[in-house]
């Protein structure tokens, strides 16, 4: 039964996808991963979630949330500085416990600690550029996403934004008479897909009701061709997810639908659960 309930539970196969998409990274592509800061994001994302369980009186420590956290940060988030990768961690779990409403934590944890960090330091940036832009490597991330996504029964949070946010793109190219081959480059964007399949699709921290998340996959593809191509800031799609996350909430108040679990993805649950749930 312990068996079938992990089967059940897709942080395993998150877990397991982004491990291998780190071994990539750092022994077939090398994209310059210090692995003191990775030892330290684990490390520290550990320590924090088990004493923010302590101190929310969860019943248990669970390690799998923390861990997906941490090789997302350790993915993403470039810096010299092995401080800021602590505080990187310390930062995303922390939020999950400290800002939440109606038994949801607000932010995506990473999310949270690369915008917060993005804005307080000079020395801490994301890598967007870190994967190529072969198709076949983006081609090979969508596939392995997918397969997360399918697990966690939140498929239509990443295709309603890719779909969203390739429309904006392919219809600019137009606008502006540029060829095709740009926004098909643009969205074979490493970064952009470990953000698709991996962030924005974070099933705790979207929509309970499909419809939802829908609609707010779309509002944060505008948001994020917005900041990209009319105010030319870079991280669009990161720095969207942080500005839209507040609506959530929001959504979730209109449009009624049930909390995830994690280890059972197709239990209908209470919508408003009782205590901390991470």
């Amino acid at each position: 039964m312990k068996l079938i309930s992990r089967l059940a539970d897709p942080r395993y196969y998150q877990v397991a996808v982004l491990t291998t998409l780190l071994g990539i990274g750092v022994f077939v592509l090398d994209f310059g991963i210090r692995w003191q800061n990775a030892v330290a994001i684990i490390l520290t994302a550990q320590a924090a979630q088990f004493i923010c369980s302590r101190l929310s009186g969860l019943p248990r420590f669970d390690p799998m949330s923390a861990l997906i956290t941490s090789l997302s940060l350790t993915l993403l988030l470039r810096t010299e500085l092995i401080a800021l990768a602590v505080a990187a961690a310390a930062i995303a779990i922390s939020s999950k416990f400290i800002i939440r409403v109606n038994g949801k934590h607000v932010f995506n944890p990473a999310n949270a600690a690369l915008v917060t960090l993005m804005l307080l330091s000079d020395y801490a940036w994301v890598s967007s550029g870190q994967w190529g832009s072969a198709a076949i490597g983006a081609f090979g991330l969508a596939c392995l996403g997918f397969l997360v996504l399918t697990r966690a029964r939140r498929a239509e949070t990443t295709i309603a934004f890719l779909a969203c946010y390739g429309a904006l793109l392919f219809g600019r190219a137009l606008w502006l008479g540029d060829p095709i081959s740009i926004p098909v480059h643009q969205l074979q964007n490493g970064a952009l897909l470990i953000f698709a399949f991996f962030m924005i699709s974070d099933p705790k921290t979207t929509p309970d009701a499909a419809i939802g998340r829908v609609v707010f996959a779309a509002l944060v593809a505008a948001v994020a061709f917005t900041i990209q191509f009319i105010f030319y800031q870079p991280n669009g799609p990161i720095l969207a997810l942080i500005l839209s996350a507040p609506l959530v909430p929001v959504i979730d108040a209109l449009l009624q639908g049930t909390h995830y679990r994690w280890e059972n993805p197709d239990a209908q649950s209470s919508t408003h659960l009782k205590g901390v749930q991470t």
